[in-house]
């Protein structure tokens, strides 16, 4: 992050929405326009879903209010991290894969993995830390650009514009 003053709005850092969470705000929304009497095919538009999706949710909603349209606690076997862990493992993955000891800053699953070994005591399987990135954290993912480090742009621009019409002259 940068130092400079008018950067200081960004640096207040506001923890993206889950896929659950957004999937509840979707669907808090067209609660408000069920209760304004909008059609089905109105609100599936404003809230980007299936009409067909809408329509479920307009059933529930006559039949259980919003309160049939919140979000329920996952049924299954509880997480093995609560959530004072999961933001433990987030402040420790944005310092970075260099300051956990790795060459790198680049984070693997296997490395992520690591990190909550160590932060929280916790070893998790790699689909179990793939799952707590995407779900819990809302982090997607991202490959790295690959591009060799000796590359030379400048050399690149001037084989293009001498040697390359060189070339396809002598065709």
């Amino acid at each position: 992050m940068s130092s400079k003053p008018q950067d200081a709005v960004a640096d207040v850092s506001v923890l993206p929405l889950t896929r659950p969470q957004l999937a509840e705000a979707r669907r808090m929304r067209a609660a408000e326009l069920f209760e304004q009497r909008r059609p089905s095919s109105e609100v599936a538009r404003a809230v980007g879903m299936h009409p067909e999706s809408v329509r479920r949710w307009k059933r529930l909603w006559e039949q259980g209010g919003v309160q049939a349209l919140r979000r329920r606690p996952a049924t299954g076997r509880p997480p093995k991290l609560d959530d004072t862990q999961v933001e433990a493992v987030r402040t420790a993955l944005e310092q970075g894969a260099r300051a956990h000891g790795f060459e790198a800053d680049l984070w693997t699953l296997e490395r992520v993995g690591v990190v909550v070994e160590r932060v929280t005591g916790v070893r998790l399987a790699r689909a179990s830390v793939w799952r707590l990135l995407t779900g819990r954290l809302g982090w997607s993912l991202q490959r790295p650009r690959r591009q060799a480090v000796e590359r030379d742009e400048s050399e690149i621009a001037r084989w293009v514009a001498q040697e390359w019409p060189r070339i396809k002259k002598g065709r």
